[in-house]
């Protein structure tokens, strides 16, 4: 009987504690003070990849020599791997932004 009890109450505190770090967390994230560039098929950009990632994320990619290249594997990367929900016909606007932009 004692070891009931004591496995209820047990059972109880621990149901308790659970429930507590299950509860949400309410937090204020920072206001974004990054802004993509101006360039072409700038609003493109800013509504497909603004979704998920600021324009300091872009900011911060290496430079490079073939820059077309290199942005396009990061479009296709952001669509396969992160399932970005971007139509095919923005691929290349977006691309071309990037490649001219940064």
């Amino acid at each position: 009987m004692q070891r009931t009890v004591l496995l209820a109450s047990s059972l109880a505190v621990a149901a308790m504690v659970g429930s507590a770090l299950a509860a949400p967390l309410n937090y204020k994230t920072p206001d974004e003070v990054a802004a993509f560039k101006p360039g072409p098929n700038l609003e493109v950009v800013q509504g497909n990849c603004s979704a998920c990632h600021s324009a300091d994320y872009v900011n911060t990619q290496p430079p490079m020599k073939d820059k077309k290249g290199f942005w396009q594997a990061e479009v296709t990367k952001m669509i396969k791997v992160y399932g970005a929900p971007i139509d095919d016909a923005d691929v290349g606007k977006i691309v071309d932004y990037l490649a001219a932009t940064y």
